[in-house]
């Protein structure tokens, strides 16, 4: 499709600094369109002031991920562009689109409609660091840029996922 030729001059590489699950500062990047890494920055910002634990954000293209989400969301890794299509579907994701992000995925899994969370093993805990719900600062902060919130929606609920059309 016409759309891949200027995808990855669209791509913006954010460094970021966060708290991990072991309470040290840690530096990644999140590769996110250039019309939202402004937002990226605050949100990382915010998250780094409250000491909000991400475990850790490396682009998926790492060696470590080889563009596959299943080892990224396994690993609890945060990370935004992927160049893939909608799961089942021959439609590009706005993850392939670089205007979604996924925060912590096990902490804040995909609940399917028949009740399946993924990544497997995940388990969602609002009570616990890193996991975000509706009236965490996070979320408040991602709806007040114009993001959408994945725990928001009704038949499935992707607690990691946020995304911004453009």
């Amino acid at each position: 499709p016409k759309a891949t030729i200027d995808i990855p001059e669209k791509m913006r590489v954010v460094d970021v600094l966060y708290y991990s699950d072991d309470a040290k500062i840690h530096k990644g990047q999140i590769v996110i369109h250039r019309k939202l890494a402004y937002d990226i920055k605050k949100i990382f910002a915010l998250a780094f002031k409250m000491k909000f634990p991400i475990q850790k954000a490396i682009p998926i293209s790492h060696p470590w991920y080889k563009w596959d989400d299943t080892r990224s969301v396994t690993a609890n890794n945060t990370s935004a562009f992927n160049y893939r299509t909608i799961a089942g579907k021959d439609k590009l994701s706005t993850h392939g689109m670089g205007m979604s992000i996924d925060i912590n995925p096990r902490s804040n899994p995909y609940i399917g409609e028949k009740g399946k969370v993924t990544p497997r093993g995940a388990h969602y805990d609002p009570s616990k660091p890193g996991t975000l719900h509706a009236d965490h600062p996070i979320v408040k902060e991602f709806d007040r840029l114009g993001w959408d919130w994945g725990g928001d929606w009704e038949t499935i609920k992707d607690y990691q996922h946020f995304e911004k059309k453009i």
